[in-house]
C-alpha cells in the first residue's frame, strides 16, 4: 500500500531514496529510487538489482517505474510524479523516464561516466524528445556520493 508522504521538499525525497539505497542487495551498487505521486504519495521504490537478479535492466529507476505504474491511476503516464534517485540516471533509465512521462527528476550524485541527465548526455531535456522532465541534480550530493564511495572502497 502506498504511503502518503505529504509535501516533502527535494532533500527529504532524496533522504528517502538514500534509505532505500541502503537496502540494496549485497554485491549491487547501492542506488535507491522512489517515485512520488502528485499528492506526495509514495508510488514505487527500487534498488539496483542487476547482480541479484542477473538482469542488466534491473536498475533502481526501472524497478521504481514498474512499481509506480501499477500503483498510479493513469496507466503508464507518470506526468505529475516526481522521481528521487541517489545517482544521476543512465541513458537507459533516462529513456524509460521519458517514456513514462515522469514530471520531475531529482537526483543526488552526478555520474560523470554515464550520466544522462546533463553530465554526458541530456536525454530527458533533448529537443527531439516528446516529453521533457524538470530536472534538479546535486540534491544532497555529498551524502549520495559517500554511499557509493563506501561501496566501491569495500570492493578493494
Amino acid at each position: 500500500m502506498p504511503r502518503p508522504l505529504g509535501e516533502l521538499d527535494a532533500e527529504a525525497k532524496i533522504r528517502r531514496a538514500l534509505a532505500v539505497a541502503a537496502t540494496t542487495p549485497l554485491g549491487d551498487v547501492p542506488v535507491g529510487a522512489v517515485i512520488f505521486g502528485p499528492d506526495g504519495t509514495e508510488l514505487g521504490v527500487g534498488t539496483n538489482r542487476r547482480e541479484a537478479d542477473r538482469d542488466p535492466t534491473a536498475h533502481a529507476e526501472i524497478l521504481a517505474i514498474r512499481a509506480a505504474v501499477r500503483a498510479f491511476d493513469d496507466g503508464w503516464r507518470l506526468s505529475d510524479c516526481t522521481l528521487a534517485v541517489t545517482l544521476e540516471p543512465c541513458t537507459m533509465c533516462a529513456g524509460a523516464l521519458v517514456g513514462a512521462r515522469i514530471g520531475t527528476i531529482l537526483f543526488g550524485a552526478y555520474e560523470p561516466k554515464t550520466g544522462a541527465c546533463g553530465s554526458i548526455f541530456d536525454v530527458v531535456r533533448d529537443p527531439a524528445v516528446l516529453h521533457r522532465a524538470q530536472v534538479r541534480g546535486g540534491v544532497l550530493e555529498e551524502e549520495c556520493a559517500a554511499q557509493l564511495v563506501g561501496f566501491f572502497e569495500g570492493l578493494r
